[in-house]
């Protein structure tokens, strides 16, 4: 079977009508990844450009960049989410329980969903054992919460042709990789179903900012178009949008007004449902199984 082939195409206008609790029109989730970056390694992304041209090795600035978001922007996000009671998933590489403890006990502390986010930051297609670094992120997460995590957003939404297979053998039964809809789709493994649950690259800080270079309002300004028009067609059929920021971008003194503002933007509509990754999957199951 073709990779594409193993979620088969549904068109948004034939799928059943889905009805979110309290009769809301949107469910919107917001995800908070908190990842590693290995000093020793490249860094998966940069804002500064290497002199002449030249990566080196260890790379402080880019480094430090995003070490920032970890010291300080998290703890920015941390208040705007928890000030506000929204339920958050927290996209985590596991390792982060053992080197970033603190963030993640006050990610646990605060309720937060802990959504496996693979072991250490790097795409699913450079980890020398897949199968090994899937499992030692479920239990590590297993480890330091207590439960094992049901959700799963791959680093750079990243899999290869067993990366599925692997993640529902582990337990996963959610996933956040597949960007194709505005609802739920399950797929099929030999394990068991997995669900996708509504992603977006586009209402996405890292793009917004790190890839497009677009100005810090900008992140505000895509996110209530994004919300406007889902909260229209939800009158029709349940929508569900994703927020997905880092601290290490709208964390920063110059941006966490915006998504402040965009929290308060989102919550203030009485149609909002705020979910997390695995109250939106198991939703979805629920309707479709009536």
């Amino acid at each position: 079977m073709a990779f594409s082939d193993r979620i088969p195409y549904q068109a948004l206008v034939d799928r059943p009508k889905l009805t979110l609790p309290g009769g809301k029109k949107l469910a919107v989730w917001v995800i908070l990844n908190v990842e590693e970056w290995r000093i020793e390694n490249a860094m998966p992304r940069t804002v500064l450009s290497p002199p002449m041209g030249q990566p080196l090795l260890p790379d402080v600035p880019n480094w430090s960049w995003h070490e920032y978001g970890m010291r300080a922007g998290f703890w920015r996000q941390f208040m705007a989410l928890t000030e506000r009671n929204i339920p958050v998933t927290l996209a985590i590489n596991a390792n982060v329980c053992n080197t970033y403890p603190r963030v993640a006990s006050a990610a646990l502390e605060a309720g937060f969903e802990f959504m496996g986010h693979g072991f250490i930051q790097g795409p699913m297609h450079r980890v020398e054992n897949q199968a090994d670094a899937i499992r030692r992120s479920v239990d590590t997460i297993a480890n330091f919460t207590g439960k094992p995590p049901r959700s799963w957003e791959s680093p750079g939404l990243t899999e290869t042709e067993e990366t599925l297979d692997l993640l529902r053998l582990n337990g996963i039964e959610y996933v956040a990789d597949w960007v194709i809809d505005d609802l739920p789709q399950d797929i099929t493994t030999p394990h068991g179903t997995v669900t996708t649950i509504p992603y977006s690259v586009e209402t996405n800080d890292i793009v917004i900012h790190a890839l497009q270079h677009l100005p810090s309002e900008q992140f505000l300004r895509r996110c209530t178009d994004q919300f406007d028009r889902l909260y229209l067609e939800g009158a029709d059929n349940a929508r569900i949008m994703a927020i997905s920021v880092h601290p290490y971008i709208t964390g920063v003194p110059h941006r966490i007004k915006y998504l402040e503002a965009l929290l308060d933007y989102v919550i203030g509509h009485d149609g909002v449902a705020m979910m997390t990754a695995s109250e939106i999957g198991d939703w979805y199951r629920g309707e479709m199984a009536k």
